[in-house]
């Protein structure tokens, strides 16, 4: 079984090096490591210069001013290079436990039908570290566990067939990890969410979600978007998505506040 390793990347020379090595490191030897950056600015490219014999970059210019958008098309660029049958996709600023591999492999061959894999993350910042709170709701019409970008590892027939069922064009606030979770748990479930701490997510102040904090209009707009996004993923699938009280309240407040786009 042959891995890619998809890291996705724009100015995060600080903490690229780390996620390179988690991947040159793993005890599974059999992968690849994929390099997709935005053209980054900063000091990215001494950091890829030094593994060059090690890793495969490209690079690709930003599509949007919105991150999620970005990091979409770079996931969409960089599955069409892999040659893995797993694709396990890494946020430049996040790393790997080098036992990752070993262990997802495990998992597949035991289970010929699986299709995802999502582990769940260590949370770090800059003073402590602290496990993933995996919500446990079994509600058709709540919102699946949303698990990071970096815990999931995914085939590659089932991402490709995602980036084209998961309106990859439309809702510029919603990030990948949130239109992957709600398709293959939702609408495929061959899913396996793994509770054991196989990546380290970071937490830096100028990531994905940095715009988006806790009741701002990005916050607003984003939870509006995705009550969207699963009304119509559901209603593609001849599912019903029933319009419950945060979807109502969300909308009302969306009406409510300034349109910035």
């Amino acid at each position: 079984m042959k891995f890619s390793i998809l890291i996705t990347s724009y100015n995060k020379g600080k903490f690229i090096e780390e996620a390179i090595k988690s991947c040159i490191q793993q005890t599974y030897k059999n992968f690849e490591i994929i390099v997709m950056d935005n053209e980054s600015v900063d000091h990215t490219d001494v950091i890829l210069n030094k593994y060059s014999n090690q890793i495969l970059v490209i690079k690709k210019k930003r599509i949007s001013k919105y991150p999620a958008a970005n990091q979409i098309d770079l996931i969409k660029k960089g599955s069409q290079i892999c040659s893995g049958e797993i694709i396990c996709l890494l946020d430049a600023d996040d790393f790997f436990n080098l036992d990752k591999l070993e262990k997802l492999k495990d998992l597949f061959q035991k289970d010929i039908n699986l299709e995802i894999i999502f582990d769940i993350p260590i949370i770090r910042n800059e003073k402590k570290t602290k496990k993933f709170f995996l919500k446990k709701k079994k509600s058709e019409y709540i919102w699946p566990t949303i698990i990071p970008t970096s815990s999931i590892s995914i085939k590659k027939n089932l991402l490709k067939k995602s980036l084209n069922k998961i309106l990859i064009d439309k809702y510029n606030y919603l990030e990948i990890d949130f239109r992957i979770c709600v398709y293959t748990q939702k609408i495929i479930k061959k899913f396996l969410i793994l509770d054991k701490e196989l990546t380290n997510y970071r937490i830096v102040l100028d990531g994905i979600m940095a715009n988006n904090k806790k009741f701002s209009y990005n916050w607003w707009k984003k939870r509006q978007e995705a009550h969207n996004f699963m009304f119509e993923i559901y209603k593609e699938n001849n599912l019903d998505y029933k319009i419950n009280l945060d979807c109502f309240f969300t909308n009302m407040i969306n009406k409510l506040i300034k349109t910035k786009d």
